[in-house]
């Protein structure tokens, strides 16, 4: 099962108004062949666009839609034509993203990759086994479209259309790291550090809220920094018994080359969810013995709710099945339809917060207290963070650790798009005492709303490794708003690419520290770009 995408060499190119490129996805229906053309036909099942900016715009762009006939075409053509032309059409990016993330992991394959090997195959066994026992029922049909998508995408990538399958080898990065402490214990696979800031913003008006900002930066390492920002209108039906599209036809979304979810993540939904999540982070390893390979993946499970669901409530019950105690997040999803555009009121179950961690989910309606920290106790006591605070000190506490502080603060400068920006952009870490530390410089760059841990002395002092030098950080900014998605039908945020500057010095490959010893094959050396506006047109 071990990773199909060679670590092959691509391009990538600058942006010019020229610069996008078009793919078809046909499907005879009585041979049960698929193909790949530049042109239209009356047979093309799905259609792909994209347009790779990362030189100039710090993105990629990819829209990809399948044909509105489930009639004549029934959702697994749809999901494997999909995956199909994505794959095809992204190659040079996988390719490159692949070297720069996986590199010649596990190859050769060890004792070790073994034992990750036969977790891998179990779980895809079990799920496999699931599906075929259940094709009318709902949660299972969505799981089944998510594999034959990703099957497509590899077929795709190595230019052999094939047939409909849920053989797949593609898995997350993030969820492949708690598999491995599952299966090979946590000190075998390293630290663990945090992942990505969020911020929910009501604006007050006279009358009531006169609009919500919602905001999400990645914290990931830098390698990972060849992006995609992706809209996927697929007309999937609920299951193969009705005619019913699912209410989350099309998603506007971060994300990755060779993936087809965000991971980030940031979803902007046809449903009128916006859903975001912040990692928790775990120090108590007693927790990954409930890891196992009977679950569902969190990725797999994310894009079953992100289809179905039609508010946050069963968007929450949906993530919940088959918990894997992989990707361990704080979800927060926001039900745009619970605002009143004319009473500016904002109704019960606008923001539903979930979090997952190994055996143990917990979610509930937080509107009535969306104005104050929300967050469950017992889930970060379960965690190990209560021991981690006792130890370490605030870093580690929930609402008294400098993210958290600098928010509290600063919020209330956010009065529009331009302000939210600054303010998930924010790390003055020199200057900040927000952001000293008991370290040797007296602050970190971690200590920022978007991390800048490079920026840090490798040579510096620090009492625990989040706050010490590294090829990490906040690689992007994300937003949007109720009064920018209710501008027609469009699924529409903002977006970042890169390490925050301005104040701090824009982040340089060529002149970064130990640089050579991180694979960033296809990334620009400079990253200084500006904002740009994303809704699946280019």
């Amino acid at each position: 099962m071990f990773f199909s995408y060679p670590c092959t060499h691509g391009t990538t190119e600058g942006c010019n108004t020229g610069d996008v490129t078009e793919i078809y996805v046909s499907y005879d229906v009585k041979e049960d062949v698929f193909r790949l053309s530049m042109v239209k036909d009356q047979f093309y099942v799905a259609q792909a666009r994209f347009s790779n900016c990362i030189n100039s715009t710090g993105f990629a762009y990819l829209w990809i839609s399948t044909v509105n006939d489930t009639s004549r075409l029934n959702s697994s053509v749809q999901a494997y034509a999909a995956g199909l032309a994505e794959g095809y059409i992204t190659r040079e990016l996988i390719a490159l993203h692949y070297r720069n993330v996986w590199g010649s992991f596990c190859q050769p394959i060890t004792s070790k990759c073994r034992v990750l090997e036969k977790f891998l195959r179990e779980n895809l066994d079990w799920v496999t086994s699931n599906v075929e026992a259940n094709p009318l029922d709902k949660y299972w049909y969505q799981t089944r479209l998510f594999y034959e998508q990703v099957r497509g995408l590899q077929d795709g990538y190595n230019g052999k259309p094939g047939r409909i399958s849920l053989e797949v080898d593609d898995i997350s990065p993030y969820e492949l790291e708690d598999i491995e402490k599952a299966v090979w214990g946590p000190k075998a696979v390293g630290h663990t550090f945090g992942h990505c800031s969020v911020l929910i913003k009501l604006l007050l008006g006279n009358d009531g809220v006169k609009d919500v900002l919602m905001a999400h930066d990645m914290w990931a390492p830098y390698n990972t920094m060849l992006r995609i920002l992706k809209y996927y209108d697929f007309h999937y039906v609920t299951h193969p018994k009705v005619s019913d599209v699912v209410p989350g036809r099309s998603w506007a979304f971060s994300s990755y080359p060779g993936t087809i979810t965000s991971t980030d993540d940031f979803y902007v939904l046809s449903s009128a969810m916006v859903a975001m999540e912040t990692t928790n982070p775990i120090y108590n390893n007693v927790l990954y013995k409930q890891v196992k390979p009977q679950s569902v993946l969190e990725s797999v499970r994310v894009a079953v709710a992100n289809r179905l669901a039609q508010h946050g409530n069963d968007w929450s019950q949906i993530l919940t099945k088959y918990n894997s105690g992989t990707y361990n997040n704080q979800w927060m999803v926001v039900d745009l339809k619970q605002y009143d555009v004319h009473s500016q009121q904002i109704h019960p179950g606008f923001l539903t917060v979930l979090e997952q961690i190994p055996g143990k989910t917990r979610y509930e309606d937080a509107t009535p207290v969306l104005l104050n920290t929300t967050y469950y106790p017992d889930i970060f006591k379960a965690c190990g963070l209560t021991a981690m605070v006792s130890k370490y000190g605030d870093f580690f506490s929930h609402d008294l650790s400098p993210r958290a502080r600098i928010f509290r603060r600063d919020h209330s400068t956010v009065v529009d798009v331009d302000s939210l920006t600054r303010l998930m952009r924010y790390n003055n870490f020199k200057n900040d005492p927000l952001a000293r530390c008991n370290c040797t410089p007296p602050y970190s760059g971690e200590n920022g709303i978007s991390a800048r841990s490079d920026l840090n002395p490798p040579d510096g002092t620090y009492p625990f490794p989040d706050l010490e030098f590294g090829l990490r950080g906040g690689i992007d900014m994300k937003l949007t708003s109720i009064s920018l998605t209710q501008r027609g039908d469009m699924l529409a945020f903002r977006a970042i690419s890169g390490p925050t500057f301005d104040p701090l010095p824009p982040f340089r490959w060529s002149t970064v520290y130990n640089s050579s010893s991180v694979s960033h094959v296809g990334q620009p050396d400079l990253w200084n770009f500006g904002p740009v506006w994303f809704n699946g047109t280019f």
